[in-house]
């Protein structure tokens, strides 16, 4: 098959499809993957989100096919937008 017509067709129910087979090692019907299918489908979510991964997180594949590696500081800013402390509290031993 043609990668650029892998890559049309490809939507993004069919990338969370090929990202559970590969994570869990199974299809949703409960199926095993063969190593082949494994490695096949891991390919295919990279050329996805060399195209489409406009927010990449940790160690994947960016748009534009570059391999996006966030620091621990730079997830921890990511992961704090738009959260607001519930409760402060100052500890001190007396």
């Amino acid at each position: 098959m043609d990668i650029n017509k892998l890559l049309e067709s490809m939507t993004p129910e069919v990338f969370q499809n090929l990202q559970y087979a590969v994570e869990t090692g199974k299809w949703h019907n409960g199926t095993p993957l063969s190593q082949d299918q494994r490695s096949t489908c891991m390919q295919a979510m990279m050329l996805y989100q060399s195209m489409h991964n406009k927010e990449a997180q940790h160690m994947t594949v960016a748009e534009g096919g570059e391999i996006s590696f966030k620091s621990k500081a730079e997830l921890k800013k990511q992961f704090s937008k738009g959260q607001e402390d519930i409760v402060r509290v100052n500890v001190s031993s007396e």
